[in-house]
C-alpha cells in the first residue's frame, strides 16, 4: 500500500493537493501492475529502457519508496542491464541512445544513491559526446564528414544518437534535463552550446537569424527542429504558420525550450524567455497541446502536460496572468490537478486516443502524468 505524498508547496488548496495525491498513487499502482518478466517496463515491448527509467523516476520519488523497495531494485537492476562499454544505456537493436540515456540519466540521479554514481559517470560523459559541437564532423549519412562550423543551425544540437545525424528539439531537451538534474551547471559550454541551438529553434527573428524565422510568426513560441537534412528549412512538427508562412510554435516544445532556457541560465528578464513567457500566456490551455492545428490539437497533449509542469516550476511562478484580463490568474498546478482527473480512467492510469508519438501507450502517458503530478506537489 502506498503512503499518502504530502504537498511541498502552499500553492495549491487542500482540495487539490488531496486530489493530486490520489491521483499520484492511482496511478503508480497501475505501472506496478505493468511490470515485465524482465523487471522493467516498455512500450509494447518497445523502448525499455526509457519507460523503466520514467517509471523508476516515478516510483522512487514517492515517500516510503526507497532503491531498496524490491520492485525498484530489481527495476534499476534491470535499467542497469542496459548499460554499454561506452557509458550509454540503452537497447543496441533499437537505437534511440540518447533519448534513452537521457532518461535513464535522471532516474539514476532521483535514486540519490552513491552505489549509481559510477554509472551515472558514465552515463554524462556519453551524453557529452553526443553534443554536435564546432569543428565535429557531421554525423549525417547523407553529408558524411561535413564540418560543422559555428553558423551551422546544428550547433548545439543533439540527435536520437550516433547514427542519426539531425538533431532535435525534443531529443536536446531530454538531454538538458538530465544534464539540469546531474548538477552540470548553467554556465558550462556544454549547456552554452545548447543554448544555441535552443534560440535557433525559437520563432524570434531578432535572436535567430535563421532564414524560417524571419519568415512568418516571429511570435516567441518554439519549433521541433532549426533544420531539417536541408539545413535551410526548418520542421514544426504543427505545421506551416497561420496563412501558410513560417513555422508554427506549439505548446509541448515551446515549454521544452522554456525550460531548457532556464536550465541554460537564462532570468525572467532576458527578451528569449519574455518571448516564450508571452507565447504561453497567449496559447494558454489545458484541453490541448497548445496551438496545434484543431484536427491534431490532442496529439502530444500528455507529454504537453509533462514538460507544462516542469517549465513552469521553473519558471518560479505560482500564477500566470491572463493576457486578455490579466486580473485573471491561472493557478497552472490546481489546473493541471483538475485537468489530469478529469482524464483519468477507473484503473488509475491515463492514454491519449489521438495515438501519435506512443501516446497510445498507458504505461508511457501514465509515468509522464505521475511525474508532471510529483513536481505540482513540490515548492
Amino acid at each position: 500500500k502506498l503512503p499518502v505524498p504530502k504537498a511541498m508547496t502552499t500553492a495549491m488548496d487542500a482540495k487539490h493537493q488531496a486530489e493530486a495525491a490520489r491521483l499520484i498513487n492511482g496511478g503508480l499502482s497501475y505501472l506496478v501492475g505493468q511490470v515485465n518478466k524482465s523487471g522493467g517496463w516498455s512500450i509494447h515491448g518497445k523502448f525499455e529502457p526509457a519507460v523503466t527509467g520514467l517509471v523508476l523516476k516515478a516510483l522512487v520519488q514517492h515517500p516510503g519508496v526507497t532503491v531498496e523497495t524490491p520492485i525498484v531494485k530489481r527495476g534499476y537492476e534491470r535499467l542497469l542491464s542496459f548499460q554499454q562499454a561506452d557509458g550509454a544505456i540503452y537497447d543496441p537493436k533499437q537505437g534511440r541512445s540518447n533519448y534513452c540515456t537521457a532518461i535513464a540519466t535522471c532516474a539514476l540521479v532521483a535514486a540519490n544513491n552513491p552505489k549509481f554514481k559510477p554509472n551515472l559517470d558514465k552515463a554524462v560523459k556519453y551524453l557529452r559526446s553526443l553534443q554536435i559541437a564546432p569543428g565535429s564532423k557531421s554525423r549525417d549519412p547523407q553529408k558524411p564528414g561535413q564540418a560543422i562550423s559555428k553558423d551551422s543551425p546544428y550547433l548545439g544540437g543533439v540527435s536520437y544518437g550516433k547514427q542519426h545525424g539531425r538533431p532535435d528539439m525534443n531529443n536536446l531537451g531530454w538531454w538538458m534535463q538530465a544534464m539540469h538534474d546531474a548538477g552540470v551547471s548553467a554556465d558550462d559550454p556544454a549547456m552554452q552550446q545548447a543554448l544555441t541551438f535552443v534560440t535557433r529553434c525559437q520563432n524570434r527573428s531578432e535572436s535567430n537569424n535563421l532564414a524560417w524565422a524571419k519568415d512568418g510568426g516571429n511570435d516567441g513560441g518554439l519549433i521541433y527542429a532549426p533544420a531539417k537534412r536541408n539545413v535551410g528549412v526548418g520542421e514544426s512538427k504543427a505545421g506551416p504558420g497561420p496563412g501558410g508562412r513560417g513555422l508554427r510554435s506549439y505548446g509541448s516544445i515551446t515549454y521544452v525550450g522554456l525550460k531548457s532556457m532556464l536550465y541554460a541560465g537564462l532570468t525572467k528578464d532576458d527578451p528569449r524567455v519574455r518571448s516564450a513567457y508571452a507565447w504561453i500566456r497567449k496559447h494558454w490551455t489545458l484541453d490541448a497541446n497548445p496551438n496545434m492545428p484543431a484536427p491534431r490539437s490532442r496529439q502530444g497533449m500528455y507529454f504537453y502536460y509533462n514538460v507544462f509542469s516542469k517549465a513552469l516550476r521553473a519558471f518560479g511562478e505560482a500564477e500566470i496572468p491572463d493576457p486578455k484580463n490579466p486580473k485573471v490568474k491561472h493557478n497552472w498546478r490546481e489546473q493541471l490537478v483538475d485537468a489530469l482527473a478529469k482524464r483519468v480512467r477507473k484503473d488509475g492510469s491515463w492514454i491519449n486516443t489521438a495515438d501519435r508519438w506512443e501516446e497510445g501507450s498507458a504505461v508511457l502517458v501514465t509515468a509522464y502524468e505521475v511525474l508532471a503530478l510529483e513536481e505540482v506537489m513540490k515548492k
